[in-house]
């Protein structure tokens, strides 16, 4: 099917040259736009209690949860001086009302935690119109210019204004990303395939990928909420994986025409064996990707919408638009080298860098297998005592507005004076009523008396609905104030009362919640269905078993280092971050299933070259050997090509970004360098014979429908380019 494939494109490549292009500008042309219709942050459950504590309190008492804190400062002036109270003042009352529902200041609100301890500031409370983050966040758009106030230090922060921030910054951060990865790329493919041509080739496939994917988007963010964090995502992945496929395309294209093959059965032959390990590597990312619609957070769901677009469209393109280019280029794909090298087809003497390297692994598997599985191990440790932490202003570097309010507020104000647990009460009756207020007053002093409660008051009363709020000492984001969370839930609502809690620490626990239950299900997908796609790619019961192993050692290995570097701390100064000492819970699940995919992608890219050395030689360890001799330089080479786009987000100023780019940096490295071929090699030599293995009914399903590595007749008296 692949080589009739290959045969099609080559026929209609001209047609298909016009059509991607077209595809190109059009989407360009509908996706630049796309930042606009993205949603800030989307870290917690929308279907949660506190979410829906949110919306209860947000209706009846909007003053208590503020969508944006401004705080104004004079160095001079103190917030008793006439002059400071009016300039304030006269502000936030010109604000627009169709923008602004509510506000609260302390000229009216008479709240001394609304002062500064020194009283040289103030901060106001704003209410946004709106019904969700988006709409909130078009309010604040509206307003943002219109905030600061004459003769005083205007700072604004809150949720809304730092998760705009937030997008700007990661847009910012992308773009200058983008611009440093390009033409680093460039070089490094110059340097493997020493020809500006060819280097340029899975380039194009990137930008393809990208352009493509960013109009995908937009069209999913104009049917449900897209966060600003997919847009990372999108571009890196994109960029990365477009490469790596478009890297195994191009090196088996001028590896068929230096067998001698042109035209048409060059390309057949390449779709034929590069394209399907395209096929097979882009379903098992994507698969995993995929997992992440499981979960309720709309972070996660973004992340799978832009990971799936981009690597759905890598893989479309790496399959149409670059054969239909080679194609139509034919042996000009190595016009202008720089550098051209012979090569031979390693022999059983042991010719070849990659393949001395390989037997010397395997004569002494036992040792490599120890001592890798060590290494992990140790690394991993770290992990034992991960932390989890909610997202913040924190989040941004310390020269954004809304991480110096966050600064501001912890230091200069008393910020827990409004830190609290709030019951949101849906009552059966009027919440002012004789009886209902007896009810409620009965109900608040259970929570009071609550461990780890220190007092608990009703703080709202509206029609039907009712606040009851705890204060507590401690952090609002600990394993403590869940705890507490957890027993105040246990304690019995007023009689035909319903309770949803609500505030920092009832987000928290209700995330912790939907992570914890749904996990066990995306881990249960993604190891059937990966296992599932390995043994159709190899005819093996036990590599895919391998491959899973393996994977969840080198998982454990990152999120080892990623606690040690940004919960402990280690490396902030060299990497340039403030640590929380937490990590965000969303970001390992998202990793996981990132990194998972991208592990099999190297996995896919070895075993298939060695799956079809076996089916040559009848000889595993010389299938392992000669597999990785002529695939080996590619695979590294594309890890590190990999790495360039992720590092440059790694430079990134928001912490979830940085975070995410030094995970994938390492995940990658470590991945191919030492699971991949140091420890992957070893297990093949242990394993011998039985590493191809499959019971008699599962060997000839794989035979008939098994997705080999070529299904074209291969050409023994012709040389197979080195690290092709």
């Amino acid at each position: 099917m692949f080589e009739r494939f290959g045969r099609l494109l080559h026929r209609r490549r001209k047609p298909l040259l016009i059509l991607t292009l077209l595809f190109a500008v059009l989407s360009g042309a509908y996706g630049v736009g796309v930042f606009g219709s993205l949603t800030p942050l989307g870290f917690d459950d929308p279907g949660s209690d506190s979410r829906h504590a949110a919306q209860l309190a947000e209706k009846a008492f909007p003053q208590r949860t503020p969508d944006a804190v401004i705080v104004y400062r004079d160095e001079d002036r103190t917030v008793d001086d006439p002059s400071f109270r009016q300039a304030v003042v006269r502000q936030v009352e010109s604000l627009p009302r169709s923008e602004v529902t509510g506000y609260s200041h302390f000229w009216t609100s008479k709240m001394p935690a609304q002062v500064s301890h020194d009283r040289h500031a103030t901060y106001v409370a704003l209410n946004l119109h709106g019904s969700s983050e988006k709409a909130k966040e078009e309010s604040y758009k509206a307003i943002k210019d219109k905030l600061a106030a004459p003769g005083l230090e205007t700072l604004q922060g809150g949720t809304v204004p730092t998760g705009f921030q937030a997008g700007e910054k990661i847009e910012h951060d992308l773009r200058a990303a983008e611009i440093f990865s390009a033409p680093v790329l460039f070089l490094f493919l110059l340097v493997v395939f020493g020809g500006l041509t060819a280097a340029f080739l899975p380039l194009l496939v990137g930008v393809l990928s990208i352009v493509g994917s960013m109009a995908v988007l937009r069209v999913i963010s104009n049917i449900t909420d897209v966060s600003v964090f997919a847009m990372s995502l999108v571009t890196i992945l994109g960029l990365a994986v477009a490469i790596d496929y478009g890297l195994l395309i191009v090196s088996r294209y001028r590896e068929e025409l230096e067998r001698g093959h042109t035209g048409e059965e060059a390309l057949a032959r390449t779709i034929a064996t590069a394209g399907r390990t395209v096929v097979v590597s882009g379903t098992t990312v994507a698969t995993a990707l995929a997992g992440l619609t499981l979960f309720p957070s709309t972070f996660l769901k973004s992340m799978s919408y832009g990971g799936v677009a981009a690597v759905v469209l890598s893989v479309l393109f790496s399959l149409i638009a670059l054969p239909a280019t080679l194609a139509v280029m034919g042996p000009k794909v190595n016009a202008f080298s720089l550098l051209r090298r012979k090569a031979t087809r390693p022999t059983a003497t042991g010719e070849g860098a990659w393949y001395r390297f390989a037997h010397g692994l395997m004569r002494r598997p036992v040792l490599v297998v120890v001592g890798t599985v060590g290494l992990l191990l140790a690394l991993a440790m770290p992990f034992s005592k991960i932390e989890f932490g909610s997202i913040n202003a924190q989040q941004l570097p310390s020269s954004s507005e809304g991480r110096q309010v966050f600064d501001t507020m912890e230091r200069d104000f008393d910020s827990d004076a409004v830190k609290s647990i709030d019951s949101l009460l849906v009552l059966k009756s009027a919440a002012t009523s004789k009886e209902q207020g007896a009810e409620l007053q009965a109900y608040a002093e259970r929570l009071g008396a609550t461990e780890g409660a220190t007092s608990a008051g009703i703080t709202g009363a509206e029609g039907t609905t009712a606040r009851v709020s705890v204060t507590f000492d401690g952090n609002a984001v600990s394993t403590h104030a869940r705890d507490l969370v957890n027993r105040l839930k246990d304690v019995p609502e007023p009689p035909g009362a319903r309770a949803y809690f609500g505030g920092e620490s009832a987000v928290y626990d209700d995330t912790l919640d939907a992570l914890g239950e749904t996990l066990p299900w995306m881990l249960l997908y993604i190891a059937v269905t990966t296992y599932i796609l390995l043994f159709l790619a190899f005819g093996s019961v036990l590599l895919p078993l391998k491959a899973i192993a393996m994977n969840l050692l080198s998982l454990s290995a990152t999120f080892g280092v990623l606690v040690w570097i940004f919960q402990d701390g280690h490396l902030h100064h060299l990497l340039g971050f403030d640590p929380t000492g937490n990590i965000e819970p969303n970001m390992p699940i998202m990793l996981f299933a990132l990194i998972f995919g991208l592990s099999m992608d190297y996995e896919v890219f070895l075993v298939s070259r060695m799956r079809e050395q076996y089916d040559q030689l009848n000889d595993s360890t010389a299938a392992v050997a000669t597999g990785l001799q002529s695939i080996g330089r590619l695979v590294v080479s594309a890890a590190v090509l990999m790495c360039v786009p992720l590092a440059a987000i790694g430079m990134s100023g928001v912490l979830t970004m940085k975070l995410f780019g030094v995970g994938m940096v390492f995940a990658v490295l470590v991945d191919v360098l030492v699971v991949r071929i140091l420890l992957g090699s070893a297990v093949m030599k242990l394993l011998g014979r039985a590493a191809w293995w499959a019971p008699g009914p599962l060997a000839r399903f794989y035979t008939r429908y098994g997705i080999k590595e070529t299904d074209v007749p291969a050409d023994t008296d012709k040389p197979v380019p080195v690290g092709a």
